[in-house]
């Protein structure tokens, strides 16, 4: 059955200009199509919407998309895959110290969906519009994103690092790996630039809320 849902404005969606025309033509395909699909939803943009949006010709798009599909999969799995590798990178690069590894996690996590509010909103809004064969490569993503945290949670638990939240008698840690990501990424519905705290300053209260959240003990 074809999900329905009611599309929601973007928050401060980025309206594509004739600049797009200058980017490469897949880049700015791929940042009209960003730009329309938060704005008005995947089910109401039609090829020639996003086409007119970078200032290109509709038959542009089937030199590197086979369908509008085609290019929704395109755009999440490759902001999906990025997003991988920046958690990746930033918990390798803490060192061995879980309290360091969960902050560097959750401070590039919740950076990269300040910054890139529309890209978040379309991968966690529009991806249910997606086949069952174009989601499983995103889905694996995501796993694989708990499961760095899942880990960290773990090293911290088992080095009494972390006290987390019990609940008759034992933690679960999937539950709270879930939970510490579901905060961090609604932080795209409602973050916005010019308010009290900055990108950075925001990274940061989210991680020393998780910290606190997990009963991270002070050194």
């Amino acid at each position: 059955m074809t999900p329905k849902r009611n599309a929601q404005r973007a928050p401060d969606a980025a309206i594509t200009t004739d600049r797009e025309a200058q980017r490469p033509p897949v880049e700015a395909i791929r940042a009209a199509a960003f730009a329309q699909f938060a704005e008005r939803g995947y089910p109401v943009v039609t090829v020639r919407d996003i086409m007119k949006a970078c200032g290109l010709t509709q038959g542009a798009l089937y030199n590197h998309f086979r369908s509008k599909d085609e290019l929704l999969h395109d755009i999440i799995a490759s902001t999906q895959g990025e997003l991988e590798r920046l958690c990746q990178q930033a918990v390798a690069g803490a060192g061995d110290d879980p309290a360091a590894q969960l902050a560097a996690f959750v401070r590039v996590y919740v950076a990269r969906h300040c910054r890139l509010r529309v890209e978040a909103l379309v991968a966690n809004r529009e991806i249910g519009w997606l086949s069952g064969e174009r989601v499983a490569d995103i889905r694996r993503s995501r796993r694989a994103i708990r499961d760095i945290l899942v880990g960290i949670l773990s090293r911290g638990t088992e080095r009494a690092a972390f006290e987390p939240p019990r609940i008759d008698g034992r933690s679960d840690l999937k539950a709270i790996a879930m939970a510490l990501l579901d905060q961090c990424t609604h932080v795209s519905m409602w973050y916005g630039p010019g308010g009290m705290l900055s990108e950075e300053q925001m990274a940061k209260l989210y991680a020393d809320m998780a910290l606190r959240a997990v009963g991270a003990r002070t050194k």
